[in-house]
């Protein structure tokens, strides 16, 4: 204990990195006072039942950081910026202009970035009208007209970009990467209000289910850091001339979840179009469509076997994708060939690029197979302890650990260089 409150003070001690944490607090602050300010025309009563109700709903909310359930006016969260960075990342694939462009370094990821922000507010207001309509279906708005139609947009829209921009602030001037932060920041700030209504329901008959639910949690965390920090390390050697036919060598760090949470998000975005469109046409006036919208969301119903099956392949199919389009293995080979690099017993060119196929697809089973069941997780932990209060989910659990990991790596470099600079002045 004594050591941990040594590196703790040794943080506080080094001022650009106290001021960073300090600044990332006050945003945080800042962001827990907007995601309490909520959108007028509302009723919130009536929105808290739904929620109770509806799992779906529910996990809606976890990637809106629990401002989704206040219907503050951060209630989309960042899921309109995560969608237009994915898109981005898609379309860098069809357009070669814009493959070349983020390959120009800082300038050409800055105008990345800037296209990002371009596509994340029409994003926004599509995703605040759809919102608009499911609770008008679910008859939650007080009044109906167009000026709660164009304050609830606008403000929604607002709040996004509010939450982006100090996103972006917290990796310019913070700690850590700022949109993941303050997806953290929402996460962890639900599980006060989780903790209070598990103890408000708290019965002798339920300590059991609390215990083995803690019990999960503590194996996924260990797992979800195991998994995280995984590498099958490729070695590299060089050639060199002399007596001596091979040089330094090196190694790929092939990270076992190359795709991180990427694929949960993409799944999750594809697995809700069914259920939401049903929302929509559930009190159509024509009978046919409305039976079979109540179909189609009883089919889909997140406690159902077909709806987490669904889920986990989405998740498995998106893994491989994501890790096609983050390790290209054409663009590695002809690197390390123009390097003078190669993988001992395997030939420069196509014989190296097939070989790092093979190895990152069977990689990537594990890690693919991973996320799929910490993305269903919620269903299985319900299931087994019957505790919904305090289920964050699978997801929110691999975000805060990331999240916690890679901060934790940021701080212990800025705590190193601090000590290189100090002996480099002693010198």
């Amino acid at each position: 204990m004594n050591s941990y409150l040594q590196i703790l003070l040794k943080v506080f001690k080094v001022k650009d990195l106290r001021r960073k944490i300090l600044f990332s607090a006050l945003i945080f602050l800042v962001f827990r006072i907007f995601a309490h300010v909520p959108v007028p025309g509302v009723d919130l009563e009536s929105l808290r039942r739904l929620f109770q109700e509806s799992q779906l709903l529910s996990l809606l909310d976890l990637f809106s950081g629990g401002t989704l359930a206040n219907f503050s006016v951060m209630s989309l969260g960042l899921n309109p910026y995560i969608n237009a960075s994915i898109i981005m990342q898609l379309l860098q694939l069809v357009f070669p202009k814009l493959e070349e462009l983020a390959k120009e370094g800082e300038s050409g990821r800055e105008k990345i970035n800037q296209y990002t922000r371009y596509l994340t507010v029409p994003l926004t207001v599509i995703q605040a009208f759809g919102m608009y309509i499911l609770l008008q279906n679910s008859q939650i708005i007080n009044q109906v007209t167009p000026i709660t139609l164009i304050s609830i947009v606008m403000s929604m829209t607002a709040g996004t970009i509010l939450l982006m921009w100090l996103g972006e602030l917290i990796s310019e001037k913070g700690i850590g990467n700022g949109i993941s932060m303050v997806i953290f920041a929402g996460i962890v700030g639900r599980l006060p209000v989780g903790l209070a209504q598990t103890v408000s329901i708290l019965d002798p008959s339920q300590i059991r289910n609390i215990l083995i639910f803690i019990a999960m949690a503590l194996i996924v965390i260990v797992s979800i850091v195991t998994v995280t920090e995984a590498r099958r390390p490729i070695q590299i050697q060089y050639a060199r001339r002399g007596e001596n036919p091979t040089g330094p060598t090196s190694y790929i760090p092939l990270r076992v979840n190359q795709a991180g949470v990427i694929p949960i998000i993409f799944a999750v975005s594809l697995i809700l179009l069914p259920t939401t469109f049903a929302r929509f046409f559930e009190t159509s006036p024509n009978v046919a469509i409305a039976n079979i919208a109540q179909n189609v969301q009883r089919i889909f119903n997140p406690e159902g076997i077909l709806y987490n099956l669904n889920y986990f392949l989405l998740v498995v199919a998106f893994t491989y994708f994501y890790t096609t389009v983050a390790f290209n293995t054409k663009q590695l080979s002809e690197m390390l060939m123009k390097q003078g690099g190669f993988i001992s017993g395997i030939r420069p060119g196509s014989p190296t690029k097939s070989f790092l196929d093979y190895v990152s697809l069977r990689v990537t089973l594990f890690g693919a197979i991973f996320l799929g069941l910490i993305a269903i997780l919620p269903s299985i932990g319900q299931s087994l302890t019957g505790v919904t209060t305090l289920l964050i989910g699978g997801t929110g659990l691999l975000i805060v650990v990331s999240v916690v990991l890679e901060t934790t790596k940021q701080i212990e470099s800025h705590l190193v260089m601090k000590d290189y600079d100090t002996f480099l002045r002693k010198r």
